[in-house]
């Protein structure tokens, strides 16, 4: 049991009864059906649950189980890249209350083991891990050093992506690390030996938008020039997901 779940655990536990059995953490309603919207797709965090619209399997199995690329998942059926379900899944109140109470990453973490269980439950889903040698990039600090600021140690965190832009306040390295392996197409390893936190602003023109006078530099570019670091190719030991068991859930 994780830490974070056996905070929970404790968090059921009834004050008056050392004997009463606990309560973990688990979606209390679950809905999947087939997406058959025109509206594309989406997804909803809500304190009380996760409501997901048009996503696929291979999708889920990546955010349970925190993968960055497709490669890091094999022997999925040919559907579970191209069928596509909406989700809804809501916890009861008292996991709702105890979630609130864990820090982020141990709420994110508990979430992530919720999701695993729900696709065990209404997709069987069966999976063992292999470490297996893939390309990489491993992020290394640039011949003059780091360019960020350590970011103060009150300042709330947090990180977002997108359109060639990384902005993080007070965010560890691992954090554009994963950013950063969406954006390049292989896993990123931070290699970079920098601990604490930093504020972080990236840049950069996005492939197939650098054919203006105008563009910006590539993502490589943008990381020495603006940040002080260097993606370097390499291989090395990735974690993946093998695929034992997995089936079409039936719609409720």
């Amino acid at each position: 049991m994780t830490l974070a779940a056996l905070s929970l655990a404790q968090a059921y536990s009834p004050v008056s009864t050392a004997a009463a059995s606990t309560k973990l953490p688990a979606y209390d309603i679950v809905s999947v059906k087939p997406h058959k919207s025109s509206s594309g797709g989406g997804v909803r965090i809500a304190p009380d649950g996760e409501y997901i619209e048009g996503t696929t399997v291979s999708n889920l199995i990546m955010n349970a189980y925190e993968l960055t690329m497709p490669s890091q998942i094999s022997d999925l059926p040919a559907w579970a890249d191209s069928d596509e379900f909406d989700i809804e899944a809501k916890m009861d109140e008292y996991t709702t209350a105890a979630i609130q109470k864990l820090p982020q990453d141990e709420r994110w973490r508990e979430q992530d083991l919720m999701m695993q269980a729900l696709l065990a439950d209404r997709f069987q889903l069966k999976v063992h891990h292999e470490t297996r040698e893939l390309p990489v990039y491993d992020l290394v600090i640039a011949k003059g050093g780091p360019k960020m600021k350590a970011a103060p140690a009150d300042l709330h965190s947090g990180w977002s992506m997108g359109n060639g832009r990384f902005e993080g306040k007070s965010v560890p390295i691992d954090s554009l690390v994963y950013g950063l392996s969406n954006t390049v197409g292989r896993v990123v390893t931070n290699k970079t030996g920098l601990t604490g936190n930093y504020g972080i602003t990236l840049k950069w023109t996005p492939d197939g938008q650098q054919e203006t006078a105008d563009s910006g530099p590539s993502i490589f570019a943008a990381l020495e020039e603006q940040l002080g670091l260097r993606l370097v190719a390499a291989k090395g030991p990735v974690d993946t997901i093998v695929v034992d068991h997995l089936e079409k859930p039936s719609p409720n």
